[in-house]
């Protein structure tokens, strides 16, 4: 077993360092224009801060949206934005792999002494993408103001830790579902809007209360592809509200465990994918 295990580390180890040596390429080239690295990342924090302006607009007619304050709409607006922000800084060029399949230049990438999944991941690393993830973290920030006042949360060491902690775990499982999207596209090809729906619109599910949707909605999120456990159930517990579904409380700690199976899962389905590709023969 120490062989197997030991293979795994070293291609491990050899990805990450694929994949920081390109990410750190392109950091470079985005560099060179730092007028434009800085309007556009600008431009990303704008851009999706008018999601949680349609949040603050809401509240103006409003008192509690599903039976939530805007603190706590706020606290599962910010955990949603900042994870899919990490995981798609990290994770974002996987929605080209179909364009690579259809012309043929994945090719190249096989011949390389690296593993694909990091090449393809770290290909032109867009280093605006903080823009998205730094807009998550202020209405987080924002959130936790809102929510330490009279009457908000009751903080322990343990609700302080799972903040960051949800954060980190969220974002590996949305990092889960670009990989899936990814795989996805060794078949499909043209299936970035896909991976997209699942991504760009589970964070937009996310963002609300689970008490706004239908149970079959929450379950399907829950049990099938476990977005809520990128913040709907660890949330939970911090606001100490009920989980609609009734799940027992210790749920609220399985996401770090959630992320790690679907990455399993993930894993798998990428070596399918890349096991099943046909060079197109140019």
């Amino acid at each position: 077993m120490r062989g197997p295990v030991r293979g795994r580390v070293s291609l491990l180890r050899d990805g990450l360092r694929a994949y920081g040596l390109i990410a750190a390429m392109w950091i470079r080239s985005t560099m060179a224009y730092r007028t434009s690295f800085v309007l556009t990342t600008a431009g990303s924090f704008v851009g999706t801060g008018l999601d949680f302006v349609a949040v603050l607009l809401m509240f103006q007619h409003v008192n509690s949206l599903g039976g939530f304050s805007l603190g706590e709409v706020a606290f599962l607006y910010g955990l949603a934005g900042a994870s899919l922000g990490l995981a798609d800084l990290a994770m974002g060029s996987m929605g080209r792999l179909g364009q690579k399949v259809r012309d043929g230049t994945l090719d190249a990438l096989l011949v390389r002494p690296a593993p694909v999944l990091a090449q393809v991941a770290a290909d032109r690393f867009a280093l605006r993408r903080l823009g998205r993830t730094t807009q998550g973290l202020a209405v987080l920030a924002y959130a936790l103001v809102q929510l330490t006042g009279a009457g908000g949360v009751e903080w322990t060491p343990l609700k302080v830790l799972m903040v960051p902690l949800t954060v980190l775990t969220g974002a590996v499982i949305f990092a889960a579902v670009f990989t899936m999207g990814g795989a996805f596209q060794f078949w499909a090809q043209d299936a970035a809007e896909v991976q997209s729906a699942f991504t760009f619109g589970g964070n937009a599910l996310l963002q609300y209360p689970p008490t706004v949707f239908a149970k079959d909605l929450v379950r399907g999120v829950t049990f099938l592809l476990p977005l809520a456990f990128v913040n709907w159930v660890p949330a939970m517990y911090v606001l100490g509200r009920p989980y609609p579904l009734a799940l027992p409380q210790w749920c609220a700690f399985l996401s770090p465990a959630v992320a790690v199976g679907f990455w399993a899962v993930a894993g798998l389905l990428w070596r399918s994918g890349l096991r099943s590709y046909r060079s197109t023969g140019s």
